[in-house]
């Protein structure tokens, strides 16, 4: 058997109400994060030459999400019940969810730039520990850790041109 077809598969019903539950989980903390758009304030901000327009963050976000739920939900199905990996899982969506408010909310870019980094760390511990139970899983996380590798260099430098 491969790590992905564990032996104790859920119910095709309970694995539908988990995946219909992972994305609710991660589409809320996107929510907590779309209270705080970018607004007179950051149009104020120097950016530097390579900042992506505006329009293009809310699409590359919704792929990430659902990346991001389908990543969990592949691994709580070869691992149905709450784990270290889904613990890190946990923990990077909720330093996803607090950069809007740091940076946007309270207009602290430097504040914004550690979580970032951190977060990106997490990003990096969740699909190590989720490659263990599925690669794929781990795969699902890899362009979300490129974008917020280039967000984490954008956030700096607009935190280093900004003063």
């Amino acid at each position: 058997m491969t790590r992905e077809s564990a032996e104790h598969r859920p119910s095709p019903r309970r694995a539908i109400v988990y995946l219909l539950g992972f994305l609710v989980i991660t589409f809320g903390a996107a929510a907590f994060g779309a209270q705080f758009m970018p607004g007179p304030w950051y149009a104020a901000l120097v950016k530097p030459a390579w900042t992506p327009p505006n329009w293009l963050f809310g699409p590359v976000w919704t792929v990430l999400y659902v990346l991001i739920a389908l990543s969990a939900w592949l691994v709580w199905r070869a691992q149905p019940r709450l784990s270290v990996p889904l613990g890190l899982w946990f923990a990077q969506l909720g330093l996803n969810a607090i950069w809007s408010w740091l940076f946007f909310g309270l207009e602290r870019p430097g504040l914004a730039a550690i979580d970032i980094v951190a977060l990106l760390v997490a990003i990096i511990a969740t699909a190590v520990a989720f490659a263990r139970a599925s690669r794929t899983a781990a795969f699902l996380l890899l362009p979300y850790a490129l974008w917020v590798g280039f967000a984490t260099a954008l956030n700096i430098a607009i935190w280093r041109l900004n003063g």
